[in-house]
């Protein structure tokens, strides 16, 4: 691309990894390649916020040591909202689900890289070329300075979201996965409304008017309240739909802090790295959940294995180490992708069906099962009957031998 300056490199601008993009999946790889005692650069434009209601599981808590102070509120059930408005409770047992604003929740996670040795800067990647060695450069626009400065290194990790700059650049042949658009509005808790506003239950809404093909969602954050939406629908207004989610959740009145909205990918990207020095991770390699849409611990799990591809990369110099972070996540997720594709496909294609979602939500195996795969991160196992039951339980739905 043409640059309106030509910035020079120096010995002081080389580093082992350039992360570029600053939220879990990126603040995850810099903290941890810092760590290994890798010279990285964090660099992050700053100011942006991703539309999320900020679900992260027991799991995610454990594995990346997040503090209590940086959760704003404690789940222990869920509520599912049918077209009919038919309300299902979903209760969690033994345990909790944690929630976190993202604004709080990403900076301390770029703090935290930025102890552990990372270093940050504020910017916005403008291209990436190779120089005549064979390293990275990559050029980006200083956000303090406007001017265009350029650093080296022999490994990019590309974590700077669905519309990927870095992706574009230097792994153009990696097809991108589809996407649904997600929008939702920060808004003040009113007084304690029971039936509203409780502060320990996710609501979430499967109607068509709401969402076409995924769902709405308000999830309680201490002070404030995510409210949002998301479909892949051209044309579907999604303020639109978030303004009617308002008001049947009586929270038309609340004051609004912000707005944000951003493409969420629904399918890991058939491939993450550029067979050289380029890595993807988060939401620029598409892991994002299909139907639950839930993207925090996967990003931060792709954080983590790009993070090893890259050392090993860098240990070794075999640059099939950098596949290795996409074969590793989809061992062990893959097959939670592919159940929860197939559950989207489905159960979102119109509101009859949607129907007998919320009423399948009621069983208790359903919900056990359901609540323990979220909390840990993989299909559970054990109780095989469990599974034999809901599968005939799943099968009534969809021949419409059982009642909703």
């Amino acid at each position: 691309m043409p640059l309106d300056s030509t910035p020079t490199t120096s010995e002081a601008d080389t580093f082992d990894v350039i992360v570029v993009g600053g939220g879990p999946a990126g603040a995850t790889a810099a903290r941890d390649l810092a760590a290994a005692g890798r010279r990285v650069l964090l660099l992050d434009k700053q100011g942006r916020i991703k539309p999320c209601g900020g679900a992260i599981p027991p799991r995610l808590i454990r594995d990346f040591d997040i503090p209590d102070h940086m959760l704003c509120a404690r789940i222990r059930s869920a509520r599912m909202i049918a077209p009919s408005r038919n309300a299902v409770d979903m209760p969690v047992e033994n345990g909790f689900v944690g929630m976190v604003d993202r604004d709080r929740f990403d900076e301390f996670l770029r703090e935290r890289a930025q102890g552990a040795g990372a270093e940050r800067r504020a910017g916005t990647f403008v291209a990436w070329e190779r120089d005549a060695s064979g390293a990275s450069i990559v050029t980006y626009r200083d956000k303090a300075s406007d001017a265009l400065a350029q650093v080296r290194c022999r490994v990019v990790i590309g974590a700077d979201g669905a519309n990927s700059a870095v992706a574009r650049e230097a792994a153009p042949n990696i097809k991108r996965p589809p996407f649904v658009f997600a929008y939702h509005e920060i808004v003040r808790t009113p007084q304690r409304n029971a039936d509203t506003t409780f502060p320990t239950r996710c609501d979430v809404y499967y109607q068509g008017d709401v969402s076409p093909d995924f769902y709405g969602w308000v999830f309680p954050h201490g002070e404030t309240m995510s409210i949002g939406v998301g479909s892949a629908e051209k044309g579907f207004s999604l303020r639109d739909a978030t303004a009617r989610l308002r008001a049947q959740a009586g929270l038309s009145g609340c004051e609004t802090v912000r707005r944000e909205g951003a493409p969420l990918p629904l399918y890991p990207a058939k491939r993450w790295d550029n067979g050289r020095d380029v890595i993807l991770a988060g939401d620029a390699a598409g892991v994002v959940a299909p139907a639950s849409g839930e993207g925090i611990y996967y990003a931060m799990a792709t954080g983590r294995l790009c993070a090893e591809a890259a050392d090993e990369f860098l240990r070794t110099g075999d640059v099939r180490a950098l596949a290795t972070a996409r074969k590793r996540f989809m061992k062990e997720h893959g097959r939670v992708f592919f159940v929860l594709w197939i559950m989207q496909t489905f159960w979102y294609r119109n509101d009859k069906r949607r129907e007998k979602f919320v009423a399948l939500c009621r069983d208790p195996d359903i919900q056990r099962l359901t609540w323990e795969s979220y909390m840990n991160k993989k299909l559970v196992r054990r109780d095989p009957m469990a599974h034999v039951r809901v599968f005939f339980k799943d099968l009534g739905q969809i021949l419409g031998l059982a009642r909703t």
